[in-house]
């Protein structure tokens, strides 16, 4: 018995070796293969992730809304933005450089309208030279074409505004020539005035050089505030009468002691 037990578990031996000789290798050949496919990439050869930047919203100025008065909050701001200017109706925005202008389903960044006037005028645009508008803030001031309304009747609206906040009221003919047809100080202003603003078309996106033809709700007048209102803050009403104007310059008297 001893010596058949000794002969059949030899062969039974040797099967149970070569298979976990043939396990091991799988499981090597595995381990190799799972190395391989799970190698860690080298943090050179890993593609760059894009960077992503933040642009900021851009602040919209709703005209409609504020026709309608449905946005309290633009409201209050537009009406606070024009006393600091001592006005009330003549402006319908005032508007930051950075900020755009909506009318009926049109928006228009105001830098877009800047950048026209500056090219106009020959002045270098600051965004053409680098990716970063190092321009200072601005404020402009927006009044909307109504029907049957005239560029000069637009000044003169703002002017008297202007006044009645220093407490001066301009006479209705206040800007009409004296009786021997000499432009009155406030006249004089106001042909100046023409020098300093600018009527934007709304639907071509273009400047306009024709000053006398608006369209309603089609066009703007732009007025460019500090500019205005320091030329405004210089002139002495008591003396308005000995403002000259000369076609391009208005000369405004020197104060006396």
């Amino acid at each position: 018995m001893a010596t058949s037990k000794s002969k059949s578990s030899g062969p039974t031996n040797r099967w149970y070796a070569i298979g976990g000789v043939c396990v091991a290798l799988l499981l090597f050949v595995a381990g190799i293969w799972f190395f391989l496919k799970h190698e860690r990439v080298p943090e050179t050869k890993q593609a760059a992730q894009p960077q992503v930047t933040q642009i900021p919203t851009q602040k919209i100025i709703d005209y409609n809304k504020l026709q309608s008065k449905e946005d309290e909050a633009l409201t209050a701001m537009m009406e606070e933005r024009k006393a600091d200017y001592g006005l009330e109706k003549s402006l319908d925005m005032v508007v930051k450089s950075g900020e755009a202008i909506k009318v009926g389903d049109r928006v228009v960044p105001m830098k877009k309208i800047m950048d026209q006037v500056r090219l106009k005028l020959h002045e270098i645009v600051e965004s053409d030279l680098t990716d970063q508008d190092l321009s200072e803030v601005e404020t402009f001031g927006v009044y909307v074409v109504r029907s049957g309304d005239n560029i000069w009747n637009v000044h003169f609206n703002l002017l008297k505004e202007y006044f009645k906040h220093r407490g001066v009221t301009l006479a209705p003919l206040a800007d009409e020539p004296d009786p021997k047809g000499y432009s009155s100080g406030v006249g004089k202003i106001l042909k100046f005035s023409e020098n300093l603003v600018h009527i934007y078309n709304l639907k071509t996106q273009e400047l306009e050089s024709d000053l006398f033809l608006l369209e309603p709700l089609q066009k703007v007048v732009v007025y460019k505030m500090g500019m205005i209102f320091e030329l405004l803050d210089q002139i002495d009403y008591s003396q308005i009468a000995l403002l000259e104007f000369d076609g391009e310059t208005l000369w405004v008297p020197a104060e006396t002691n």
